[in-house]
């Protein structure tokens, strides 16, 4: 029995990922052009697309982390030959992203350091310092997107959001401002709910 190499499907959320976030994006855009115009449905349409997609969104890492799941089963030799003739999709980048989760302990671990929470950049600056080592080449690759913006800060960002949703970040912070909750100081001490 070999492990199998599951990278190439791997590789595909991460592709789906970040365009579903440049579609957000998008749409976040549209909807801030909307309210500067004072086309208030115009920008009410956009906040409630930006609501399905990121649903969406949020849907698909849930479904990456199942495939991370299946895919630590292991295959036997003729699956594995089988598997490897398999035609290689070619577009996929080398080195996939760091994956979201990577990002939950340093933005916690940042958090805890500057007393609890802080603003948005500082806390990114902290934890940019704290994962240099794990961030990959294709990490500070800039989004098609957004060419300013370097693709770990995008998914930090992400990882924040889906911190929010799993109760490890306040929900109810000012804007701009990341906020460690109970359950997110549990976490880093290693008492998990």
């Amino acid at each position: 029995m070999i492990e199998n190499n599951p990278t190439n499907v791997e590789a595909a959320f991460d592709m789906l990922l970040e365009e579903v976030e440049a579609e957000i994006d998008f749409v976040n855009k549209a909807g801030a052009k909307g309210f500067e115009k004072r086309d208030y449905e115009e920008a009410k349409e956009a906040l409630e697309h930006a609501a399905k997609l990121t649903a969406f969104r949020d849907k698909t890492v849930g479904l990456r982390e199942e495939w991370e799941q299946i895919s630590e089963l292991k295959v036997d030799e003729d699956e594995e030959t089988v598997r490897s003739q398999r035609q290689n999709l070619g577009r996929l980048r080398r080195g996939l992203r760091t994956p979201e989760k990577a990002y939950y302990k340093p933005v916690l671990q940042a958090l805890s350091e500057m007393g609890g929470s802080g603003p948005m950049s500082d806390v990114l600056s902290k934890v940019e310092a704290m994962m240099k080592s794990v961030l990959k080449k294709v990490d500070y690759e800039p989004l098609s997107s957004s060419p300013d913006m370097p693709r770990w800060r995008n998914a930090a960002q992400w990882a924040r959001n889906s911190m929010v949703n799993a109760g490890l970040l306040k929900n109810d912070s000012p804007r701009g401002v990341w906020e460690i909750s109970d359950k997110g100081r549990r976490f880093i001490a290693g008492k998990a709910d």
